[in-house]
């Protein structure tokens, strides 16, 4: 009898000391630092990954990230120093190095990032409320984004947070004013196109104007080349006509003659009479042209 007591109790001690031992050990992962609490107080920060020990029943850990945290910041309208409004999205990147100091000022990530969302809403009006809109969007981005990072992690310090970096995701203007300036810009395109047309137009006037006087010169010119080459022409034509005339005149009178034959007598429309005598048709009477001799008394 006494043994089957004597042996429940040992069971029951050794079922202590498996869960005492238990009780007393944790394990810090890679992942992870653990902050040890007893009865409320912090006592203990694990930064290095194995095995630990703590009292049991009477310590507790807590398990705090120490990796790289997302902040996701929802778009907030922001007035830059020009008065334009921004829809600005941005995020975050942090991780948690005092975990002692995070315990004791926020005490969960669910409450720590919506500390920060404060901390980087306040940041981003304050400097991009100092630039204008032209900085934001394209000149000094990255160096806002810097100054943006620095006021927060400076903030975050009270926390026990490093901001690692911050990022503007989107910056531009809300829909209303998009569609403004998007009209604006189409006018003035619109009106740039005009002007370049008509300098366009008026330049392409220009050189027809400029092409039709120098077509009417090289005609002027064409016309008085050519009236002055016929003129030399005919003056040739005259002097070979002279030349030839003085050489032979009844010759010439022959070729004049049938010219002239060759032109009226064409078939045309033309008619006219004239007496078989007449001096025009003198070469159809004798070979020379000369008047055939009048008829003598034999004749007759």
């Amino acid at each position: 009898m006494r043994t089957g007591i004597s042996g429940i109790i040992a069971l029951i001690v050794l079922l202590i000391l498996v869960v005492a031992v238990y009780s007393s050990t944790f394990i810090v992962r890679q992942t992870e630092q653990a902050l040890v609490v007893r009865l409320g107080e912090p006592i203990r920060v694990i930064t290095s990954p194995g095995l630990n020990f703590k009292v049991p029943f009477i310590d507790a850990v807590i398990s705090v990230d120490k990796r790289i945290l997302d902040l996701e910041n929802p778009s907030q309208e922001v007035i830059a120093s020009d008065q334009k409004r921004l829809v600005v999205d941005a995020f975050a990147r942090y991780r948690i190095k005092d975990p002692l100091r995070f315990y004791q000022s926020v005490g969960s990530i669910p409450a720590a990032n919506i500390q920060l969302t404060t901390l980087l809403n306040a940041a981003l009006r304050r400097v991009l409320g100092e630039v204008t809109f032209i900085n934001v969007v394209r000149d000094q981005r990255e160096n806002l984004m810097q100054r943006i990072r620095d006021q927060l992690d400076k903030q975050a310090d009270a926390y026990g947070i490093s901001v690692v970096d911050v990022r503007i995701r989107r910056a531009d203007l809300p829909e209303q004013n998009s569609q403004a300036v998007y009209q604006r810009m189409q006018t003035e395109r619109q009106r740039e196109a005009a002007e370049f047309r008509a300098q366009g137009a008026q330049r392409a006037q220009e050189i027809r104007s400029k092409a039709d006087r120098e077509a009417t010169v090289i005609v002027a010119e064409a016309n008085s080349q050519g009236e002055k080459t016929r003129g030399e022409g005919d003056g040739e034509r005259s002097r070979i006509f002279a030349e030839a005339y003085s050489k032979d005149p009844q010759f010439f009178a022959f070729f004049r003659s049938m010219g002239a034959y060759e032109t009226s007598l064409k078939g045309n429309d033309t008619r006219f009479l004239l007496k078989p005598d007449s001096d025009f048709f003198r070469f159809f009477s004798t070979p020379n042209g000369n008047p055939a001799p009048a008829p003598g008394p034999a004749a007759r």
